[in-house]
């Protein structure tokens, strides 16, 4: 009788073994194309970065060099640029509605600010680093460099859900900048020339983009791909990196084909 139920288990396990197989299977890089190459300061430490469709919004990072962009041209001067104290240093920003909010690093400070103009309105606490920011049009989503993503309220920035991120033969730490795009969030990896889409509601990675063509020659460690920002439009994204003196628009393959819903 033993020797049979050992017989069994081993019958069970042999049959999962594909599925898990399957689990751990590495990535495959999805094709894009290069729409359209915008040339820029290569000076910007970009950290977030928003389009919608008419105006750019854009953080650049570092402590007594942060600030917060608005353009109408990402490759002429800003309409308005605002600098961040010296002890604050600027992370990856969203836009909900009527308002814009701006991560910090190491403050745990949320700030508001007015999207028309980017008066200020007042800021938020949170606890942890500030990585990454974007919205599905009724919740912020944030990234703090480790594999989980944390759903916010809006009003208050309280914790509502929290998402482990996970898929292909690796675990997903240092997410961090984001972006909603039809129905998936888009983070950049760190130190690393990947993007990756994200199911909101399981965790799971179900693309990776690998920018490293796209990369400028540079010697400088910190050129590294960050910034990702969504034109509906021309159903595309916008992607750049720290010290980069390009926007380039790609379009992932299928891109949008399996559309979950669009952030406002």
């Amino acid at each position: 009788m033993q020797c049979l139920q050992i017989h069994k288990w081993s019958l069970l396990l042999l049959a999962l073994l594909p599925f898990e197989l399957a689990a751990q299977a590495p990535l495959a890089d999805t094709p894009y194309e290069i729409l359209e190459e915008r040339e820029r300061p290569g000076d910007h430490f970009t950290q977030g970065l928003y389009f919608d469709g008419e105006r750019w919004w854009e953080s650049s990072g570092r402590y007594r060099q942060s600030w917060l962009a608005e353009y109408t041209d990402p490759t002429a001067n800003p309409l308005r640029r605002k600098w961040l104290a010296a002890n604050r240093f600027a992370e990856g920003l969203t836009v909900l509605g009527d308002k814009l909010y701006l991560l910090t690093y190491r403050a745990g400070e949320l700030q508001r600010y007015k999207r028309s103009d980017l008066s200020p309105l007042g800021s938020l606490r949170y606890r942890g680093q500030g990585w990454g920011l974007t919205s599905d049009g009724e919740q912020l989503i944030m990234s703090d460099g480790s594999d989980e993503l944390t759903f916010r309220d809006p009003e208050t920035f309280e914790i509502q859900r929290r998402l482990k991120v996970h898929g292909g033969d690796r675990r997903w730490s240092q997410l961090n900048e984001l972006e909603y795009a039809h129905g998936l969030v888009w983070a950049n990896i760190w130190q690393t020339p990947l993007i990756i889409a994200i199911d909101p509601e399981s965790g799971a990675v179900r693309q990776q983009i690998n920018l490293e063509e796209l990369a400028p020659q540079s010697q400088n460690p910190d050129a590294v791909a960050n910034g990702i920002a969504w034109d509906r439009e021309r159903n595309g994204l916008w992607v750049t990196g720290k010290f980069w003196p390009v926007l380039y628009l790609i379009r992932p393959e299928g891109f949008g084909e399996s559309s979950g819903g669009e952030a406002t």
